[in-house]
């Protein structure tokens, strides 16, 4: 005998089983002048997921990552087309400023890059910009941002020091900290450990196994390995074209293209 299930109740069921994406690109082709660096992209982002772009160097992966907070706008000659949605929302065309895409879309370089200002300094920049004056607000976002980043223990004595008297792995979570007290809702990683030592790159990829529970992150690397341990889902990416993505796992051991088994496989890259 076959179950009736109520229509509010299946249609509950349906919305839970369907994936929900933060961002959704649609077409995308990008120009630094004459020259096509990306080619027709189409890729969904899940929310509170982890999505790793991994392909050979010069594939477009950080190409394809500076445009997902409208970064490459500040390369000269540079030219998009395509959509690229957040929540739904066209960011190149719905957003007159770029740093209200930047607000919500934060970004976390290769190169930790922390000011030359105090520690406390350094988490508290992004709120002085965006005219946050209230000093007893922005103590206890500094504070939970450090904690998020997992760096509070070991700052919180000396958060008037200098940042760059920290160690480049503290820098690199420093600077993770810094992006999240703006408190955004999807964090770019262009590969954020690969100046770092083994015992700093395990520190941050706890750190993003631990912030996939409140942000959606998208992270290049091109430590295939990393990719398999912190992402969720993987695109591979080479000449400029999205080849294959899907569930990290499904990429990593049953890739439905030949390019990116030979790729997974160390036969090129």
């Amino acid at each position: 005998m076959q179950l009736m299930i109520p229509e509010r109740e299946r249609m509950a069921r349906s919305r839970m089983e369907q994936p929900q994406y933060k961002m959704t690109v649609n077409g995308l082709d990008f120009f630094y002048g004459d020259a096509q660096a990306l080619f027709g992209i189409n890729l969904n982002i899940p929310v509170n997921r982890v999505s790793a772009l991994i392909g050979p160097s010069g594939c477009g992966k950080s190409t394809f990552l500076r445009a997902l907070n409208r970064m490459n706008e500040t390369i000269p000659a540079t030219r998009i087309t395509g959509k690229i949605l957040l929540d739904g929302r066209d960011i190149y065309r719905e957003f007159d400023d770029p740093s209200q895409v930047r607000t919500r879309v934060g970004m976390v370089f290769q190169k930790s890059n922390p000011f030359p200002k105090s520690i406390f300094d350094n988490v508290a920049y992004g709120l002085r910009v965006n005219g946050i004056k209230d000093k007893n607000l922005i103590v206890e976002v500094v504070e939970e941002s450090l904690v998020r980043a997992a760096l509070w223990e070991e700052v919180k004595d000396k958060l008037d020091h200098s940042a760059l008297t920290l160690s480049g792995g503290q820098q690199q979570r420093l600077c993770i900290a810094r992006a999240l007290a703006i408190r955004p809702e999807v964090v770019l990683m262009d590969e954020p450990a690969s100046a770092l030592d083994p015992i700093s790159t395990s520190k941050i990829e706890d750190l993003i196994g631990v912030l996939r529970q409140d942000y959606t992150i998208v992270i290049v690397t091109h430590n295939m390995q990393q990719a398999a341990r912190v992402s969720d889902r993987t695109a591979f990416f080479y000449e400029g074209r999205l080849i294959e993505d899907g569930p990290t796992k499904e990429i990593f051991t049953r890739p439905q293209k030949k390019k990116t088994e030979d790729y997974i496989t160390g036969r090129f890259g």
